[in-house]
């Protein structure tokens, strides 16, 4: 078949893209927002991108169209397709019939740490021998992809709480058919399409009813509002269910927890006896319960734990999550995904261990729809205690975010943050933080760059600023 995708480099398109064509289908797809990783990875499989959404697209000749959830009404493209009448579906319709249908399905959901979740559950897998197919959004270093297409029973995917498309409003996880599905955490996100915490406790209730009674239900109680929706579905939960935290009442938890040396080390304990040690290169207390999660679905699974402890330590982790992008004259820049208050803590929090008795510098840009919005302008003022010197750039596409509601406040967040005793800049984009950061910068110092975006291509010029003074200095000597 001939499929094109109407907003192929979003991360889960784009990725479905490739699936398609390791599938032996024809891929062709348009986009306006083209940036590093998906564009990359559309090019190196040769994927054609057409270049803006037009109407003459349409007659591209594809048997199905696939319209992103970002498409919305009014795109010429779109509007096209359903003028003509062709025929089209969603992202994760056609994921759920093309590839998940008729297997052993694993769904990692929750508000944060999805992506890194997903990733290590799928080297684990592969390094326990299940071969899997998986879909990830983003790139999993160990497979230097998103996805794999295999022809083993098992497959992996990310389970987004995020619209499926303009005419399917439900999460996009409840078409991935889970037989283990894995809820590590819920808070608010998500202000452009839900209205509060209650729509989303409602539609991960939603999610946890559809694990079959073969299957397992492993929940990160931990998180004070999944543990919520764990007992209002009391009764009502038809399989097995396995909590998992680092408390006393879940039934899997991680204990004796050591981020002293190059490795963090804990150990784990199921129904209170000892299931094993292990050690990961990942830091920070979140990507603990990260691992601990697929202990659980692994061991469901029958991977070894001497197959798990040997994931764990071969596991390169996922692009953009604490990516280090590059070191230079002693300082060292890193990337990541972190946007909601609660992830930029716990990220800055994990960075704050790891690289302890350094100066740590926060730089922030507000891109998704929920850290534009004001919902979030609390939050975020206690979001950067972690950090040295904080940054925050202006707020992506204000005028965008206006149609949605009142947008945050930089200027009042930088006045909030300032007042924890910390020196705190807002600057309108990468060029002017560029400009102002880099004579500040010192050998030793540690930038966290942390957007959902490509932000200008910041981490690249940081560093590129700081190899020409290391030449400029060399000139100098010589």
């Amino acid at each position: 078949m001939h499929y094109h995708l109407i907003g192929i480099c979003g991360t889960a398109m784009a990725s479905l893209a490739g699936m398609l064509q390791a599938r032996g289908h024809k891929v062709t797809g348009s986009d306006q927002n083209v940036y590093p990783p998906m564009s990359t990875q559309l090019e190196s499989l040769g994927i054609e991108i057409i270049n803006g959404y037009k109407a003459e697209n349409a007659g591209i000749g594809a048997d199905c169209i696939i319209v992103g959830n970002t498409i919305s009404r009014g795109n010429p493209e779109l509007e096209e397709v359903l003028n003509r009448k062709l025929v089209y579906r969603s992202q994760a319709e056609i994921v759920k019939e093309e590839f998940i249908r008729g297997r052993r399905s694993l769904v990692v959901a929750g508000t944060h740490g999805k992506t890194t979740t997903t990733s290590i559950a799928t080297w684990l897998c592969e390094v326990g021998g299940l071969n899997p197919s998986f879909l990830v959004g983003g790139i999993v270093q160990n497979f230097g992809a998103s996805f794999r297409v295999s022809e083993s029973d098992y497959f992996i995917i990310e389970g987004d709480e995020y619209d499926t498309a303009y005419f399917d409003k439900k999460p996009k996880f409840m078409h991935y058919l889970p037989e283990i599905a894995i809820v590590n955490n819920i808070e608010f996100d998500h202000a452009d399409i839900y209205d509060n915490l209650e729509d989303i406790k409602f539609e991960f209730s939603r999610l946890m009813n559809l694990v079959p009674s073969n299957g397992r239900l492993i929940v990160g109680i931990d998180s004070p509002v999944a543990r919520e929706v764990l007992n209002e579905m009391d009764g009502r939960i038809h399989t097995t269910v396995e909590t998992f935290g680092t408390g006393d009442d879940a039934k899997w938890q991680a204990r004796y927890i050591d981020f002293s040396t190059d490795v963090t080390r804990f150990k784990v304990f199921k129904d209170g006896h000892s299931f094993g040690e292990f050690e990961t290169h990942l830091i920070g207390e979140f990507n603990v319960r990260n691992c601990l999660a697929v202990i659980i679905a692994a061991d469901a699974w029958n991977v070894s734990r001497e197959k798990i402890q040997e994931a764990f330590l071969s596991f390169k982790s996922v692009k953009r999550r604490v990516e280090i992008r590059g070191v230079e004259r002693g300082v060292t820049v890193i990337d990541d995904f972190a946007h909601h208050p609660t992830a930029v803590e716990e990220t800055l929090k994990a960075l704050r261990v790891k690289y302890d008795g350094r100066r740590l510098i926060a730089v922030f840009e507000p891109r998704s729809w929920s850290s534009r919005l004001a919902v979030f302008q609390e939050p975020y003022a206690k979001a950067f205690v972690y950090a040295d010197y904080v940054i925050i750039a202006g707020v992506y596409n204000t005028s965008k975010a206006s149609e949605l509601g009142k947008v945050l406040d930089v200027a009042e967040l930088v006045e909030d943050i300032e007042m924890q005793g910390k020196p705190a800049f807002g600057f309108p984009d990468a060029d002017s933080i560029v400009e102002h950061l880099a004579p500040e910068l010192k050998p030793g110092d540690v930038v966290a760059i942390m957007s959902n975006g490509g932000f200008g291509g910041i981490h690249d010029k940081i560093l590129d600023v700081l190899k020409d003074k290391e030449n400029n200095l060399k000139n100098l000597s010589t």
